[in-house]
């Protein structure tokens, strides 16, 4: 008798076993086929609803480079609120500020410069100098202000997000679903920030600076956010298009190359597109629709054979978007 209920007990558990492996299967397939994106990391967001529309491993830690920018101007216009700080306040620069390496807004230790100015070069010249000479004067020190940046990262709800500079440089992990989140307060809170990140060019003390957002001026309705680079993360973008009353927020993280991140970014924001007006997802939009031409997509290609090349290059600098 125990024999045949061992039997029967087989013959019922060992369909279950092999539909388990097969699910397990099929989810792992499912994973490989969402590697869409030439990229590390990438998330797609409705800016006015919140909700992800698309998503390429969202909670891969990666240093946010650059993009750490977004997230000490939200603390400065917060104190702008408070009426802590104002944007004519004029803001000394500091010797430790102007001495920041990597990208760079040309600032000299001792010269007053606008908070007003200051943001901008933190969002076209992605100054690593504007961004500690703000820090210092919102926060009090560099250290401080640092609190205050992940204190509001956990206000909104970046769980895998660590700030460790005002500015980007190495030593701090972020997700492309927290940049997305980041993007979302961002622009829901400071809609008027965006006069800052779509200007593309700024001059200061005959230093020229040009913003490396590659979608202004080139995708129709791009008018924001931030790039940003480290040799640890590779190239990194969060960027937001308003077409009619749709705005996205799309984030690439880690891609190979500035041409990659430019590639791939706006095929993610099309693709975006593409799927509201053709009632499709946005991974079938992806995979559908080729962007943008056989140029473009001829120099893609070509970047892998310049890929150890430019390494090589790359870990020779730092800090730069």
């Amino acid at each position: 008798m125990a024999g045949f209920l061992l039997i029967a007990a087989s013959l019922v558990l060992a369909p279950a076993a092999e539909a388990r492996n097969a699910r397990k299967a099929h989810a792992a397939q499912s994973t490989a086929s969402r590697q869409i994106l030439n990229v590390r990391s990438a998330v797609l967001m409705d800016a006015r609803t919140g909700k992800i529309l698309y998503s390429q491993n969202p909670d891969v830690r990666i240093p946010p480079a650059s993009l750490t920018k977004i997230m000490s101007m939200m603390v400065t216009f917060d104190a702008i609120r408070s009426g802590k700080v104002k944007l004519s306040d004029q803001i000394r620069v500091s010797r430790h500020a102007a001495r920041q390496g990597g990208s760079r807004m040309g600032l000299r230790a001792g010269e007053r410069v606008s908070l007003n100015r200051l943001l901008m070069g933190m969002a076209v010249s992605s100054g690593n100098d504007a961004s500690m000479a703000v820090a210092e004067r919102v926060g009090g020190s560099g250290r401080a202000f640092v609190k205050m940046m992940n204190n509001k990262a956990r206000q909104i709800g970046m769980s895998s997000s660590t700030f460790k500079t005002p500015n980007g440089l190495p030593g701090q992990y972020t997700t492309a679903r927290d940049m997305a989140r980041l993007g979302y307060v961002y622009l829901k809170n400071n809609p008027s920030a965006l006069q800052y990140h779509r200007v593309r060019v700024l001059k200061h003390r005959g230093a020229v600076t040009t913003n490396k957002n590659p979608l202004l001026g080139a995708c129709p309705g791009a008018d924001g956010l931030k790039t940003g680079w480290v040799t640890a993360s590779g190239y990194n973008i969060i960027s937001t298009v308003r077409r009619g009353n749709t705005r996205l927020i799309a984030v690439i993280l880690g891609a190979d190359s500035a041409g990659l991140r430019s590639h791939e970014v706006r095929r993610l924001v099309e693709a975006g597109f593409k799927s509201r007006t053709n009632g499709i997802t946005v991974a079938s939009a992806l995979t559908k629709y080729s962007y943008p031409n056989k140029a473009t997509a001829s120099s893609v290609k070509k970047h892998k054979i310049r890929r150890n090349k430019a390494t090589a290059q790359a870990s020779r600098r730092t800090g730069r978007s």
